[in-house]
């Protein structure tokens, strides 16, 4: 009996994720799972472990850069991340987010940075915040071609006007509106929508509205996918935790254990090592220390 060859071909390709993939994984009931993702190593990762989308989120202000806010990030801040994260994930849709005041003064710069994300940032698609008075931009975005997801519910950008992070939708006439607005953004064209920290009854009967996608944050099981913020799931950022979150590591913890080992090996002189060092060899040291020794 001949021996089975063993293959040492690589493993295949995942297929490239698309809008095309979100709308068939909601009509097959299966669940979408997007993270974000802010440099080439974690996206790299991201990739490989399986997730379908990765979202450059403007949250990097807050978990990368240190701003209070989402508020100060700019599209040069935001081309920047997703330039990195497109370099390390290739099967995973891509989606910017559109920052602060990068479509709300007009329809038409709003198009114009959309496609900025596409153009420069190698991105697939687009999100931004906002319900009805976000249609007209929408709807010129998608004319042009691009992919767009919307965001309802607590939209971090209008923390000002919210009155902080607060969860949406609460009341019956708040949650009205809410459902309203996300058959609008269907309407205008938007391949999926993020809810936010909203009532789980309230995202589950939205989900059910509409023939789009929904991603939750906060929102309960009743989603038609989920994302987190990969910095909180990791137990990166330090400053606060939202309720919503589930912590699937400590890497905070580690890393200032990390950080602690190494400067007290260093002050210890534990570190480097003879391992870690490199040697010259005996003759040229010789040679040398005649020269100069």
């Amino acid at each position: 009996m001949s021996a089975t060859p063993i293959s040492t071909s690589a493993p295949a390709a995942r297929k490239k994720v698309t809008t095309l993939t979100y709308r068939q994984k909601k009509e097959r009931g299966e669940i979408i799972t997007m993270l974000t993702a802010y440099d080439y190593p974690t996206a790299l990762a991201m990739d490989k472990a399986g997730v379908d989308s990765i979202l450059v989120g403007d949250s990097l202000g807050m978990v990368v850069l240190g701003y209070e806010n989402t508020l100060p990030v700019t599209m040069d801040e935001m081309l920047h991340h997703c330039r990195a994260v497109s370099r390390g994930a290739k099967s995973a849709l891509l989606i910017g987010d559109m920052p602060f005041m990068s479509y709300q003064v007009s329809v038409e710069e709003a198009t114009r940075n959309a496609g900025r994300f596409l153009q420069h940032g190698g991105m697939d698609a687009v999100k931004l915040e906002g319900g009805r008075e976000r249609a007209d931009a929408i709807r010129s975005i998608v004319n042009a071609g691009i992919p767009i997801m919307g965001h309802l519910g607590l939209t971090p950008q209008s923390v000002n006007q919210l009155g902080g992070f607060r969860a949406q939708g609460k009341t019956a006439v708040a949650a009205k509106r809410l459902v309203e607005d996300a058959l609008i953004l269907e309407g205008a064209g938007c391949f999926s929508i993020v809810l936010e920290s909203v009532p789980a009854r309230l995202a589950e009967l939205i989900s059910k509205k509409i023939s789009i996608p929904t991603i939750g944050i906060g929102a309960g099981a009743g989603c038609d996918g989920q994302v987190l913020v990969t910095h909180d799931l990791l137990d990166l950022f330090d400053r606060f935790t939202p309720k919503f979150v589930k912590k699937y590591a400590n890497f905070h913890g580690e890393m200032q254990k990390a950080f602690g080992d190494f400067i007290e090996d260093v002050e210890s002189k534990r570190f480097p090592a003879q391992e870690h060092i490199v040697e010259m060899d005996n003759a040229e040291w010789d040679k040398l220390f005649k020269e100069v020794g």
